[in-house]
């Protein structure tokens, strides 16, 4: 079996992890993880959280809009759930949102925006409270 304990980028992956989702979020999910997940955890923390999203190409604002807009087209609501929440860290406003959502309705398909402004009206909701 190949080891995938994690390697040097885990520790920039995770402190970006913690920037853009909260300390309670990825306190949750790292409770949360079993022997199963375990190297899971450790792809996504490395490849998407290191990888993409530490890199200073694009701000956390226009990942957070890009990830918003794929989760949505992408029928990922849970997901999208999430990021809408982390837009409180990444500086995506709920304008931001708005537009976001208004592209994923003509080039992602009306249906799967529809859904996700439904989902963002009530994450947002709940954000306020």
């Amino acid at each position: 079996m190949a080891d995938r304990a994690p390697g040097s980028r885990y520790e920039s992956g995770m402190a970006t992890r913690r920037s853009v989702l909260g300390d309670a979020h990825v306190d949750r999910a790292s409770a949360n993880m079993t022997e199963f997940d375990k190297d899971f955890q450790t792809l996504i923390t490395e490849s998407a959280w290191s990888t993409v999203w530490s890199n200073d190409t694009l701000t956390k604002r226009e990942r957070s809009m890009i990830t918003i807009a794929l989760l949505a087209a992408l029928g990922h609501h849970e997901e999208l759930a999430m990021h809408i929440r982390a837009t409180a860290n990444t500086g995506a406003s709920a304008e931001d949102i708005r537009e976001v959502l208004m592209h994923v309705a003509i080039y992602g398909g009306v249906p799967a925006a529809n859904t996700a402004i439904k989902i963002a009206k009530e994450t947002l909701a709940g954000m306020e409270d």
